[in-house]
């Protein structure tokens, strides 16, 4: 009489899934990380300050870059006060239908040139706070050591 072994056989590790995974990873983090440069306008030269800190960016911060001569840009994208207000009117609403925790905690970050005129700021501002959104940052870089 023949005695089967049931046993089952011995585990091996597989290397095909795990190369998969890090491939899946690495085109994730490029992709994301192209997403982040691209809504840095690099015409847009921030001030520098001594007592800022730098705060981690959260996932849904849209960034407006406003240049010296007062061209305002999302995501290399041009916009006017008008149309930028227009925007982000219907990026509150989006959040609102969401329930994303408050329209009013959209996050948004100002990268107002340093040469730029301060009424253009102010009015880059009031739009976005007419929009509803009151979550505003201010970017800023870090003096040079000398």
């Amino acid at each position: 009489m023949r005695i089967r072994d049931n046993s089952p056989p011995p585990a091996s590790f597989q290397l095909a899934p795990m190369i998969d995974i890090v491939f899946l990873l690495l085109i994730f983090f490029l992709v994301t990380y192209q997403i982040t440069e691209q809504e840095k306008d690099l015409e847009v030269s921030v001030p520098t300050t001594t007592e800022g800190s730098q705060e981690a960016r959260v996932a849904n911060e849209i960034v407006v870059n406003l240049t010296a001569e007062g061209v305002i840009t999302i995501s290399g994208e041009v916009y006017t006060k008008d149309e930028l207000r227009k925007k982000l009117e219907r990026i509150v609403k989006a959040s609102e239908l969401a329930n994303a925790g408050g329209a009013d905690q959209q996050p948004v970050r100002i990268r107002a040139d340093r040469e730029g005129k301060n009424q253009q700021l102010l009015e880059v501002l009031d739009e976005i706070q007419k929009a509803g959104i009151w979550n505003i940052g201010f970017a800023t870089k870090s003096p040079e050591k000398k």
